[in-house]
């Protein structure tokens, strides 16, 4: 057999986008001919899933699950190029392998879930294989993973996914169930940034103080007096973006807070949020812009 080294692997890898197990394993078919291995792959499929990686995959789904007794969860964006696609029951299925996989084997990010067995394959395995099936480029994105009291929520088919942990000693009782979705509602309309003041970043603060002071003094208002506006306008900022600070979505006349202490005191017992996880589809993502017409002609050359 002849003998290939790292580099090539690095080289196989960069012209065919294949993973470097792949190339790995092209190489040792093809006795180190690179021509062959690039072959090798492109029989196998792999290249052709290459190909589909560098187009835009922006739509998919954000998905959230919990285990039985709601004491580990997972929220988690998959995307695809259309929605058509999101909505294929061969890919919700996938999402949900990799959704349990997470909970079940705790991998510490996403080039760690794509190395994770599931279904007698590994994760990336399954992906390729989706990306060959379906005919689109898949990507797994992100994913957040809690342990403890845990609620989540999928809005709009999976436009937004939400998963919020509690700390409580009420997490049988019905009516903290009801609460604790009425929280994911909440975070999933109104996109706290943060969960209370003191999880607001300082710089974040100091910025948001310099753009306001400058505000101020724009409007003419005196030097003196600006910094108390400003505070007045950082207190609102409180309000706006951290959750425990908002006005509760199903009932203006309480904040989050408040609203979780009346909860509390009527079941008799303790509830504190202790963090959330909030993912919307395609956020930050350039979207796929289709040319019916830029297509045809590609083809026709």
């Amino acid at each position: 057999m002849a003998a290939f080294t790292a580099q090539d692997v690095k080289a196989l890898r960069e012209k065919t986008g294949c993973g470097m197990m792949d190339c790995k394993k092209a190489l040792t078919e093809a006795n180190g001919d690179m021509d062959a291995a690039i072959d090798f792959l492109r029989e196998q499929g792999l290249a052709k899933a290459a190909k589909k990686s560098g187009r835009i995959a922006a739509e998919g789904v954000a998905y959230a699950a919990t285990n039985d007794d709601n004491t580990l969860g997972v929220v988690i964006e998959i995307n695809s190029e259309t929605d058509f696609v999101a909505k294929n029951e061969e890919f919700q299925a996938f999402v949900k392998t990799c959704a349990d996989t997470v909970m079940e084997q705790n991998p510490a990010d996403v080039d760690a879930l794509l190395a994770c067995s599931a279904n007698g394959s590994t994760i990336a395995e399954l992906l390729q294989e989706k990306i060959q099936t379906i005919g689109e480029n898949i990507k797994i994105r992100r994913f957040v993973r809690y342990e403890g009291c845990v609620t989540t929520y999928v809005h709009a088919a999976g436009r937004i996914g939400v998963m919020v942990k509690f700390d409580t000693d009420l997490a049988d009782k019905d009516e903290f169930k009801v609460y604790a979705k009425d929280i994911a509602m909440q975070v999933a309309a109104a996109n706290p940034l943060y969960l209370d003041d003191k999880s607001v970043p300082a710089e974040v603060i100091e910025h948001e103080k310099k753009i306001l002071t400058e505000q101020v003094i724009n409007e003419g208002k005196p030097a003196q007096i600006a910094e108390k506006i400003v505070m007045g306008k950082i207190g609102k900022y409180y309000k706006e973006n951290c959750l425990v600070d908002q006005l509760f979505v199903k009932d203006g006349d309480y904040t989050v807070k408040s609203y979780t202490a009346k909860v509390a005191k009527e079941l008799g017992g303790s509830i504190a949020i202790v963090d959330f996880a909030r993912f919307e589809k395609g956020e930050g993502l350039e979207k796929r812009q289709d040319n019916f017409a830029e297509e045809v002609a590609s083809m026709a050359k």
